[in-house]
């Protein structure tokens, strides 16, 4: 088994056009450490002048007076100061900008591919758990390099700089004692992070599962209102938000003990350079002036060694996010689109399935009495001639809408061939086939925005005169007139303002703007009221000229002209016909119609009587 790498090594590997601007950002950071460095130099050299004077560091270089040499360490301290506020400029803006792009890039990374894998992904994982790798885990990577970063290259240039000081100016048991407390706080710093690592990526699987609880009851609010459910779900998400507070003070137990521990650590270093430097001052070992920068100097650089609590802290969501994020990135895409292109202007619609099964485990035939319960679509062949109109029918679970989505390779199929006009579909560009496919689907979505917008959605140029002719096609354009700002009516999230028939319209006329050559009409008419079905109908009478049809019912009266309706049975054709042909049969359609046609009613209530 493989283990994965590091998510600081998974990321630097997907953000490698990245480094000139990583590698610019730390040469600033370490410039900028250097000049923030100088101050507590600068002050030893004032101390050595007033104790020193004409033998001072300064004077060494020919400037005698006193007072020039204070002039001198003025303006060498105006330029450091200078250049030190233009290196805090340039590396700020450098870190918060490649902050930036990365998580940019990375999210638009993330969602492409997220659009790139299959269907029974987004089965199979929730939308507020997408939405939070999407935001919130990209969002922690973002706040760590808007200064984390910088933090830790400060520190480890601060650390390099003084511990290679303190050896030429301190006598070696005087820098041993300083610097012993260090491998302390480096090797707590490790071990700490080691352990933060697992409980925070147990906090970001908590938030993620908080976020899909809130995401799955915000879309679900009507039906929660309506069945009075109210406190029911605020006791689920009740238990969610108390594991997220769980999960969280369990790694900020851990996270709040670090700081305490450290600070004494440190303490003990600076304690013992104060009383064996001060000694060896005394001694005249040393100067006035390097011990008084020292003193500062060890301050400056052991105390902000307390911060690493906190850097390591944010490092490590950030990784835990990281990780999350690398995941989704990582996930294989099954669904490989094909190398033929089929511009739509050629194709013919003629449609052939042979021997197709399916399942959506992908269950292997071992054992076909154990496994076909297990399969969907079960040896299915079938031919649509182009520009024919075929009608699918059968009880629920049949398996007529998964065609649909085998034929848009939103699935794959797991054995036999689908293709159109002679070509396989998985050897056909997937833009190319899903371009030539429009659907009408009973699980009708609409994006927020206005009504135009909808109906022109994957026809994004159509002129208004295009998007008019057809909402009226699709029997839309009256009620949409009716509507408070008609085409640009905004029709909410999920098209929650409009009725269930209104949206089925609206998609019906997006379908229809669309103008592909093959139809596939998934129970297209299930929410409308019988006067409008039949204005759509003598509209789709129109519409399926020269055009490949696939209608797909519960509804036969909607599909009693189909040029020939198919029935299926637990994944399989069972009976094929024309409507008058399928009643003589006396089989499955026979029933079906009969009991929507009512004569089953009429005959068990003259039974009755």
């Amino acid at each position: 088994m493989t283990t994965k790498p590091h998510p600081l090594q998974r990321l630097l590997n997907y953000g490698h056009q990245y480094r000139p601007s990583m590698w610019q950002a730390s040469a600033f950071s370490i410039i900028n450490t250097i000049l923030d460095l100088a101050p507590p130099w600068l002050v030893g050299i004032a101390v050595d002048i007033l104790v020193q004077q004409q033998n001072s560091t300064i004077a060494r270089f020919g400037v005698k007076d006193v007072v020039q040499q204070f002039l001198v360490l003025s303006v060498v301290t105006v330029i450091i100061w200078v250049f030190e506020s233009i290196s805090q400029y340039i590396y700020d803006r450098l870190w918060r900008n490649l902050a930036q792009n990365i998580q940019h890039n990375l999210r638009l990374s993330a969602y492409n591919h997220l659009q790139e894998l299959e269907l029974a992904y987004f089965e199979n994982n929730s939308t507020g758990g997408l939405m939070t790798i999407l935001n919130d885990d990209i969002n922690q990577l973002e706040n760590f390099l808007n200064g984390g970063a910088n933090e830790i290259i400060q520190i480890t240039t601060s650390l390099i700089i003084l511990i290679g000081g303190a050896f030429f100016i301190l006598p070696p048991s005087i820098t041993l004692a300083a610097m012993l407390p260090m491998p302390f706080i480096l090797w707590g710093s490790f071990i700490y992070q080691n352990r933060l690592e697992s409980r925070y990526a147990d906090v970001r699987d908590k938030v993620s599962l908080l976020s899909a609880r809130l995401a799955n009851n915000i879309s679900g609010i009507t039906t929660i209102k309506s069945f009075t459910a109210e406190d029911y779900e605020n006791s689920r998400l009740r238990a969610e938000s108390e594991a997220y507070r769980k999960s969280n003070t369990k790694a900020i137990k851990l996270s709040a003990a670090f700081i305490p521990v450290i600070r004494m650590l440190v303490l003990a270093g600076f304690t013992a350079l104060l009383f064996m430097g001060g000694v060896a001052t005394y001694a005249g070992r040393i100067s006035i002036g390097n011990y008084s920068v020292l003193l500062v100097l060890v301050q400056r650089l052991l105390w902000p060694l307390v911060s690493l609590g906190e850097i390591f802290d944010n490092y490590q969501r950030a990784m835990a996010s990281t990780n999350r994020v690398m995941n989704l990135l990582d996930t294989p895409i099954n669904i490989i689109t094909g190398q033929i292109r089929l511009p739509i202007e050629k194709v013919r619609g003629e449609i052939n399935l042979e021997h197709v099964t399916f399942s959506y485990h992908s269950t292997p035939l071992f054992d076909e009495e154990m496994s076909r319960s297990q399969v969907i679509i079960h040896d299915l062949s079938l031919h649509i001639p182009a520009g024919k109109t075929i009608a699918i029918v059968g009880t629920t679970g049949s398996g007529k809408s998964t065609l649909v989505k085998l034929l848009l390779r939103l699935y794959d199929i797991t054995s036999g061939t689908i293709t159109i006009d002679g070509i396989n579909i998985k050897e056909l560009d997937l833009y190319d086939l899903r371009r030539s496919i429009g659907l009408v689907s009973q699980d009708v979505f609409l994006f927020h925005g206005t009504v135009a917008e909808n109906i022109a959605y994957g026809s994004f140029d159509a002129k208004e005169d295009k998007i008019i002719k057809a909402a009226k096609i699709a029997e839309a354009h009256d009620f949409i007139m009716r509507l408070p700002q008609k085409y640009e009516t905004i029709v909410g999230e999920r098209g929650q303002k409009l009725s269930g028939g209104q949206r089925q319209r609206i998609a019906i006329a997006r379908a229809v703007l669309k103008n592909p050559p093959i139809l596939i009409l998934d129970e297209a008419t299930s929410a409308i009221d019988n006067e409008t079905e039949a204005a759509i109908q003598r509209s789709l009478e129109l519409i399926t000229i020269n055009r490949t049809t696939i209608a797909i019912a519960h509804r036969l009266s909607t599909i009693r002209g189909a040029d020939c309706i198919y029935v299926m049975e637990q994944g399989q054709l069972v009976e094929s016909g024309t409507h008058e042909e399928l009643l003589h049969k006396n089989g499955i359609y026979t029933n079906l119609w009969s009991v929507q046609s009512g004569l089953l009613d009429v005959l068990s209530n003259h039974q009755t009587q």
